[in-house]
């Protein structure tokens, strides 16, 4: 069985920049899997399968329909404790440490735990912060719970730090699915200082460019969902 967090510790390791492509199963026609997979980026890494809201066993039959594709990593990055399923290879256990809704923060990972003791799937404990990417995400409306704001770069700092000391393995900074604008560059390498954990990005990333900028900033992994739909 392979070992998805030790595959990015390795690879981060040894300088190599990782993509993710965010499938949305509410979004994603199974029987176009094939199709999809030859027009992803030739640089992708991993596939990150989740959404805020998505209907029951419609993210088990995704994970079912690309994992018949590639041997590419599928990671679920779950909007909720019912998108989890056993036939993808990784799960990002998230916490949502940047809202203080109890729902976001324990509740949601309490009711997984049934389903995750008997699983197979490698789980990550992820520090999941929401950053304002100029307008209303679908985690902030589903949470309940507003993004910090990007002029605010100490707490957005405090608060990777305190999901790194309370034993995340990932940090992840989102602006949000359909972002008007991605997460700074200054938040990146401020970010990146001083956490000593993989980091994630994600959220308004549009051009190569701006994956350009957030890599040399410090992102280790960036995700792409929106704009790779487009």
């Amino acid at each position: 069985m392979r070992n998805v967090y030790a595959e990015i510790s390795h690879a981060i390791a040894k300088g190599k920049k990782l993509l993710a492509i965010l499938i949305d199963p509410e979004k994603f026609i199974e029987t176009e899997a094939a199709f999809f997979l030859k027009k992803i980026p030739k640089t992708t890494t991993h596939l990150f399968v989740g959404g805020s809201s998505v209907a029951n066993f419609k993210t088990e039959k995704t994970v079912k329909a690309v994992k018949a594709e590639t041997d590419l990593p599928i990671v679920l990055f779950p909007g909720d404790y019912s998108q989890i399923t056993d036939y993808a290879d990784a799960l990002l256990f998230l916490s949502l440490i940047s809202g203080r809704n109890p729902e976001y923060l324990i509740e949601q990972q309490v009711k997984s735990v049934t389903k995750l003791r008997t699983s197979r799937l490698e789980i990550i404990p992820t520090a999941y912060i929401l950053i304002d990417g100029g307008k209303e995400s679908a985690v902030q409306r589903v949470s309940g719970t507003k993004p910090i704001l990007q002029f605010q770069v100490e707490t957005i700092i405090n608060t990777a730090l305190a999901g790194e000391f309370s034993g995340k393995k990932l940090i992840y900074l989102e602006a949000g699915s359909g972002a008007d604008f991605p997460i700074s560059e200054e938040i990146i390498a401020e970010v990146k200082k001083v956490v000593t954990i993989p980091l994630i990005v994600g959220g308004g990333i549009r051009t190569l460019q701006q994956q350009e900028k957030a890599y040399d900033s410090g992102a280790d992994l960036i995700v792409i969902g929106t704009q790779f739909e487009n």
